[in-house]
């Protein structure tokens, strides 16, 4: 069976960093490097050219752009690009800089905690099909504001809520708490219903569930 590929263009300022990503990625199943750039003036340029399905995206470039006002950019000209951005922020303001009214097909990572290839993969996938994927170290400095929608969810709603905005599947949500996928169906469907999502279609509710979560959140510090 053909594997559908995966075009995408790394955007960093530092050379060797982007380098070694693309042939890392392009050497992973359904997965082809089509460019690179060190600037926001020059990713937007390529994207407009190469035509990618996601941009792997730093925060901190050179020039007259940083990395989010280059995504929307790409994003204006073409809106179904998905856009991963590697940062080493974890704090809330940076990760609310991104577009919460139109956050489809974004995935937020932090370069220092970033496990493995794997997890870069996985962001590149959920940013593609149009959800979103926050970084546990993020999530991990958010909490909840008292008496917000997402504060009043019981504490497994909250776990589960959490998985969800880091971009794992029903499946995997299931595999990591240790619950049958039925369970997890069950308590999202319960999430949707308290947060007054529950007639949106599955992938506007995930999207909109972590919309939510973000606008609803603090840092742990404040």
């Amino acid at each position: 069976m053909h594997m559908e590929t995966t075009r995408v263009i790394i955007v960093d300022d530092e050379a060797l960093f982007r380098e070694l990503l693309s042939r890392t990625l392009s050497a992973e199943p359904g997965l082809e490097g089509v460019g690179v750039a060190e600037d926001g003036e020059t990713a937007i340029r390529r994207a407009i050219d190469e035509r990618p399905d996601v941009v792997l995206m730093d925060i901190e470039l050179p020039g007259e752009l940083d990395g989010i006002e280059a995504a929307l950019q790409i994003k204006k000209e073409r809106p179904e690009t998905g856009v991963v951005i590697l940062s080493v922020h974890s704090e809330r303001r940076y990760v609310t800089s991104l577009p919460l009214e139109d956050i489809q097909g974004w995935a937020y990572l932090l370069k220092q905690t970033v496990p493995d290839l794997a997890t870069v993969v996985r962001a590149i996938q959920v940013s593609k099909a149009g959800m979103v994927m926050l970084d546990p170290a993020v999530m991990a400095g958010l909490r909840p504001r008292q008496g917000s929608a997402v504060a009043r969810l019981n504490p497994r709603h909250q776990e589960v809520l959490e998985l969800l905005a880091q971009g794992y599947s029903n499946a995997a949500i299931a595999q990591r708490l240790r619950l049958s996928r039925k369970s997890v169906e069950t308590y999202i469907n319960a999430i949707y219903q308290e947060l007054h999502l529950s007639h949106e279609p599955d992938i506007h509710a995930r999207v909109k569930a972590t919309i939510l979560y973000l606008e609803s959140s603090k840092s742990r510090q404040a």
